[in-house]
């Protein structure tokens, strides 16, 4: 690959889905694009990069950007912001919310589940303080084949393993052979559905909660700020916005307040503050 043909591609990753690809990720990129070649009959990458710029193959260029989107994820990742959930947000929530007894939760880059799994295992546990509330989670990706892993709630050993606890590992999953599948009443809990976070995203309404974690890293400044302008648009008065422990909307956007009490955790400006935690619900982690 010339370093003409990578700039073609770092053209095509940041109009097609926003990936601010470093100069000095080539070695990334042709990692990660090869088997996209074999796949594809392509004999190298050049050849990868002129299909690309002439546009007519819609199914490579689908294949290019999910080979380059980063999923790393596990349950209760960082922790943090699930106990800011269950601690703060749903107390805070189950009061504020009490009118109209209805909670709208968004994970924005959701990959194969485990972190709005993770959301709804910690609201299933709540269930009892949350009867006759309509609870919604809504979980976007951009790529396709992450959201059909996550549809069928089945993760391997090592998966399930890393920040799972084995008291909700025994409550909500079931042992298949070497894989273990979270119970139907959990996976009906989320709707998942293809999202791009550089297209608009406002058909689909207001939330309390926004996670919107660990993406807009891969995101240029310019980049970032349309998405969080689009975000705080989405989120409904009084609500939150968690993003990933190494994100900050500092120098980035004015439209946020971050928390004093919680880091990562952030309000809309004008917004009242979210306050210290309650612990109002049963622990669950």
């Amino acid at each position: 690959m010339t370093d003409l043909e990578f700039d073609v591609l770092r053209a095509f990753l940041k109009t097609q889905s926003g990936l601010s690809l470093a100069r000095d990720k080539r070695y990334l990129a042709e990692s990660r694009l090869r088997p996209v070649c074999e796949s594809f009959s392509l004999e190298s990458l050049s050849r990868l990069c002129r299909e690309i710029k002439s546009g007519t193959q819609k199914k490579l260029e689908k294949a290019v950007v999910e080979a380059m989107t980063t999923n790393e994820t596990f349950f209760f990742r960082d922790k943090s912001p699930f106990e800011i959930l269950e601690n703060t947000l749903l107390p805070r929530f189950l009061k504020d919310r009490a009118e109209t007894r209805r909670l709208r939760i968004w994970c924005a880059a959701a990959s194969t589940g485990q972190e709005p799994y993770s959301i709804a295992m910690i609201l299933k546990e709540a269930a009892a303080r949350f009867s006759g509330w309509k609870i919604e989670i809504a979980a976007t990706d951009i790529s396709l084949d992450v959201i059909e892993k996550a549809k069928t709630g089945i993760y391997n050993q090592f998966e399930v393993q890393r920040g799972l606890p084995p008291r909700l590992l025994t409550k909500y999953f079931q042992q298949h052979g070497d894989h273990w599948q979270i119970s139907a009443e959990i996976r009906q809990m989320v709707d998942f559905g293809y999202l791009n976070l550089i297209e608009d995203f406002s058909r689909m309404g207001q939330f309390d909660i926004v996670y919107c974690r660990n993406v807009l890293i891969y995101f240029d400044l310019d980049t970032k700020r349309d998405v969080l302008s689009r975000v705080s648009r989405a989120m409904a008065t009084g609500g939150a916005l968690l993003m990933g422990a190494s994100e900050t909307v500092l120098g980035v956007s004015d439209l946020f307040s971050s928390d004093s009490s919680h880091r990562g955790l952030y309000t809309k400006a004008g917004d009242a503050a979210i306050g210290a935690p309650t612990k109002l619900l049963a622990g669950s982690m």
